[in-house]
């Protein structure tokens, strides 16, 4: 229950970002940085319906495909993230009728709105969802063919981006591209950022009281190899864990105090399955 409650609040921090991003810094400008959002920018400048219904009616087309190939799971989110960044823009729209720059510099607000969406769209994107669109595109390429997940959303984003120049000019386009690259890259380090973990292996004579340490106040389990030392040949204890980085200082300095000549190796690692973590099933 707790992981669920956990979940749907990060979810829904991320459909903020998105829709704040996509609000109040590409619309102002007529940006379409790719995805649903940017194609429904385009969309608005031919049926004056507002952002928000279009949003909703291409997402409604695509929520099959994520019921289809991507599970239930997923696609319910994904129909969840949908409605609500719909809803979310439907309300600023109410709210903040036709946005104006808060800055008047086109290039700062495409750097903040895609700061904000990408970091949006990859919070959302690590609990097994999606915003939906073009989203659910990358994530199939991502899950069948192997391509990044940023990355696959910049292919099918870049005709967008062909869109905008048509409907806003060349100048507007070339924002637009430039937009669709970085975001990219963005929401891949936003990904990979918030799965970053650490692989630490430890030797040392108090591998009771780690081992105890890891199990007990980390609540983390650990594998324990039996290994010699190739000089001493002397009998030794590995053990193997898989830490946050929060918990990986809280180790690395109880280890400090309860055996300061202990050997750690530190890998970092970007993705782990299994219990405590992401399920294999997802």
């Amino acid at each position: 229950m707790n992981n669920r409650i956990k979940r749907f609040l990060l979810i829904n921090i991320g459909i903020v970002l998105v829709s704040c991003g996509m609000y109040f810094f590409f619309l102002p400008w007529n940006l379409a940085a790719g995805g649903v959002t940017g194609l429904s920018v385009v969309i608005a400048d031919w049926v004056p319906i507002g952002v928000g219904p279009i949003m909703l009616i291409i997402n409604i087309v695509l929520f099959g495909l994520a019921f289809l190939f991507l599970g239930r799971d997923f696609g319910a989110r994904t129909v969840y993230s949908s409605f609500a960044i719909s809803f979310f823009v439907w309300v600023l729209e109410r709210i903040f009728p036709n946005p104006t720059s808060l800055t008047g510099d086109i290039m700062l607000e495409l750097i903040f709105g895609i700061v904000l969406s990408g970091v949006g769209i990859g919070i959302v994107f690590n609990q097994n969802a999606s915003t939906g669109g073009t989203d659910i595109v990358g994530k199939l390429l991502n899950k069948y063919i192997g391509i990044d997940f940023g990355q696959g959303v910049q292919i099918c984003d870049f005709l967008i981006t062909l869109l905008a120049a048509y409907n806003f000019g060349i100048k507007i386009g070339l924002y637009s591209l430039f937009g669709v690259l970085i975001n990219g890259i963005i929401i891949d380090y936003a990904i990979e950022g918030m799965r970053t973990f650490k692989e630490v292996r430890i030797i040392s004579k108090q591998f009771e009281q780690i081992k105890e340490f890891i199990t007990v106040d980390l609540d983390r389990g650990a594998t324990i190899y039996e290994g010699y030392g190739a000089y001493s040949f002397e009998k030794k204890y590995v053990i193997v864990v898989v830490v946050d980085r929060r918990d990986f200082v809280r180790l690395k300095n109880y280890i400090r105090e309860v055996d300061p000549n202990a050997f750690i190796t530190v890998k970092t690692t970007t993705e782990v399955l299994g219990y405590g973590f992401l399920s294999l099933h997802e």
